[in-house]
C-alpha cells in the first residue's frame, strides 16, 4: 500500500511545477515535438538561462525527455510515455489551456520545424550515428569491398578459409592467395567458387600443423578460426612460423563469452578470449602487436563481440610483389 504523505507530496511538487507560466509554455511546445535548447529559446523568445533552468526542474520531473540525433540532443514531452501521476496531472492541465501566448509559440514551433524538415537532408539527421542508419547501397559488405582496392597484398593465407567468399575479394588485390581449411567438403565448395581464379591455392590442413615451409607467406588471415582450436598457442606459432619477416597477422575472434550452448552448435571448443590472454599469447608466439580490442558488437542477444588483433613478425617489411 503507497505511503499517503509520499503521494500528497509528490502531487503538491507536480502541482507546483505547472503552476509556472515559463514551464507550462515549454511543455506545450515541447508535446509532440523534439527541439533543442536553442530552438526552445527561439520559439518562446525567452533567455536561454531562463529556458535551461526550467528544463532542468522538467527533466528531474520525468516530464521532459532527451533524445540524441546526430551531433545535437533534443528535448520532448511524450504523453504515452510519462509516469502515470505526472501523465493524469499533465493531461487534466493541458485540457484547460487556451492562450494566445501558446498559441504565438506553435506558430513560432511549426514553422522552426517547417524549416527544419526542408534544409537538413539525411547526413544532417544521422551525423554521428552514420553506421547504425542504413541508405540504399551504404552497406559494410559495399564498403568493405570498396576498401579491398586499396590494398597491395603479397603471398597471403587465408587460415580457416571456409568456402573462399574472403579469397575472393583478395584474389585480385594479392600476388597469390592459399586457402586452408581442415574439411574436405568446405574446400571443394570452395574450388568449385574460386576455379576461375589462377592465382588462388586450396590446401586441406590443420592451423596446429600448417602444411608450409618457413616463412612462406607475407600475410596471415586467422578470422574466426581460433574458437575451434583447442591449442591457440600452437596456431599461433604455427602461423608465426610461415610468415616472412615483416609480415603481418590479422587476426579476428570472438571475446570470452557465458554463451557456450550457443556457439557449441557452430562447433566452437572455446567460449571466446579475453583481450589479455590474447595479447599474451599473440605476443608469446613472438609477434610484435599494434592493435588486440573489441571492435565490433552485435545487436543481438547474446550480444557476441568480435576482437581484432593486428601483429607483426620483426623484420623488415617484404618487398611488394608484382
Amino acid at each position: 500500500m503507497s505511503d499517503p504523505s509520499h503521494d500528497l507530496e509528490t502531487a503538491v511538487g507536480l502541482l507546483g511545477l505547472f503552476a509556472d507560466p515559463t514551464r507550462l509554455r515549454l511543455l506545450c511546445v515541447l508535446e509532440g515535438a523534439e527541439l533543442t535548447v536553442a530552438e526552445l529559446t527561439r520559439v518562446t523568445e525567452l533567455p536561454q538561462s531562463r529556458v535551461s533552468t526550467h528544463l532542468g526542474k522538467l527533466r528531474s520531473a520525468g516530464l521532459v525527455v532527451e533524445h540524441r540525433t546526430g551531433n545535437a540532443t533534443r528535448l520532448t514531452v511524450d504523453r504515452q510515455r510519462l509516469p502515470g501521476r505526472q501523465r493524469e496531472l499533465w493531461t487534466m492541465v493541458r485540457g484547460q489551456l487556451d492562450d494566445r501566448v501558446l498559441a504565438s509559440d506553435r506558430e513560432r514551433r511549426d514553422a522552426l520545424l517547417r524549416a527544419r524538415d526542408k534544409s537538413a537532408g539525411w547526413p544532417d539527421e544521422v551525423a554521428g550515428q552514420m553506421e547504425h542508419r542504413y541508405s540504399p547501397g551504404r552497406t559494410w559488405e559495399a564498403t568493405a569491398r570498396g576498401l579491398v582496392g586499396m590494398l597491395r597484398m603479397g603471398d597471403v593465407l587465408d587460415v580457416g578459409s571456409g568456402d573462399g567468399v574472403l579469397a575472393t575479394l583478395l584474389a585480385p588485390r594479392a600476388h597469390t592467395v592459399t586457402c586452408l581449411d581442415r574439411s574436405a567438403r568446405v574446400i571443394e565448395a570452395a574450388r568449385a567458387r574460386l576455379a576461375r581464379l589462377a592465382n588462388v591455392s586450396l590446401v586441406q590442413g590443420d592451423m596446429h600443423e600448417l602444411p608450409f615451409d618457413d616463412a612462406s607467406f607475407d600475410q596471415v588471415l586467422h578470422f574466426h578460426a581460433l574458437t575451434y582450436s583447442a591449442r591457440p598457442e600452437r596456431a599461433l606459432l604455427e602461423a608465426f612460423r610461415v610468415l616472412r619477416p615483416g609480415g603481418d597477422l590479422v587476426l579476428a575472434t570472438l571475446h570470452a563469452h557465458g554463451s557456450s550452448e550457443i556457439s557449441a552448435t557452430y562447433g566452437h571448443v572455446t567460449d571466446g578470449y579475453s583481450i589479455a590472454d590474447l595479447r599474451q599469447m599473440t605476443e608469446a608466439a613472438g609477434f610484435e602487436v599494434s592493435l588486440c580490442e573489441i571492435t565490433s558488437r552485435e545487436r543481438k542477444k547474446p550480444y557476441f563481440e568480435v576482437v581484432s588483433v593486428f601483429a607483426r613478425k620483426p623484420g623488415p617489411a617484404p618487398a611488394p610483389q608484382p
